[in-house]
């Protein structure tokens, strides 16, 4: 990584660090950013559970149980945001169910952050039954590496006063433990398929491009003048096992 992209990815890291935390923290604005944070857990287990068995039918036994364990986790990480959210008497709004008009086809679109993140790459190129081995770990690595640091320092930042927060906090600090995890295997397995010198290189294109990425997403903050689309709906209380904050 070159000193210009090393900069900015301080730079970046720090400014999506505080405007997370300061999303979660206040208790006006933590309903939609645990939705998202739901929806994303949630959302990627499909893709997680059809790249285990595409390894398992190539062969790749260590990696087919790593990916199978990535996504039993990832399932039981959008289990704590559905908590959390319950806990608030919250719940994300079912989008499928709401009638298609330009404005939600719009919304369903890819992210800025995506976009750019994946910049050349088509939506088609991305499916699990076709992606490119190395494009996916080594741009999950950067993603599961920095989420592993985004949660820890989003966990600090609620406040120790009130239960709902408190149990949040666990529930957060154990997702960064796992997604610290998830990175460390995603590298082994990198090592697994090329060199040392390789990997770097790897890492350090898609690091590039998670700069360009987090840049593109501030852009798109401020393009909406702050107004985020709300992604909750009010629930009424359920009982969820509180025992996911813990596990």
């Amino acid at each position: 990584m070159n000193f210009l992209t090393h900069v900015l990815h301080l730079a970046g890291s720090g400014a999506f660090a505080y405007y997370s935390a300061a999303q979660i923290r206040d208790s006006k604005t933590r309903p939609n950013i645990l939705a998202g944070f739901q929806l994303a857990e949630s959302g990627s287990v499909p893709f997680l559970s059809a790249l285990s068995d595409r390894a398992a039918a190539e062969g790749d036994t260590w990696l087919a149980e790593k990916l199978a364990k990535h996504a039993s986790d990832e399932t039981r990480h959008g289990k704590i945001f559905a908590h959390a959210l319950q806990q608030l008497n919250k719940q994300v709004i079912d989008f499928k169910a709401q009638p298609q008009t330009t404005s939600t086809k719009k919304s369903q679109q890819r992210s800025p952050f995506f976009a750019a993140f994946f910049e050349g790459y088509t939506q088609e190129q991305l499916k699990p039954a076709v992606i490119d081995w190395d494009v996916f770990m080594a741009s999950t690595y950067i993603l599961e590496l920095d989420a592993s640091k985004d949660f820890a320092r989003m966990a600090k930042a609620l406040p120790d006063n009130e239960s709902t927060a408190r149990n949040l906090k666990l529930g957060m600090l154990s997702i960064a433990q796992d997604e610290t995890g998830h990175a460390a295997y995603l590298y082994e397995a990198m090592m697994r398929r090329m060199s040392a010198t390789e990997v770097q290189k790897l890492v350090d294109m898609w690091r590039t491009r998670k700069v360009n990425a987090l840049l593109a997403m501030v852009g798109g903050i401020l393009q909406r003048n702050s107004e985020t689309r709300s992604l909750v709906q009010d629930s009424a209380p359920s009982e969820i096992d509180s025992e996911l904050v813990a596990t």
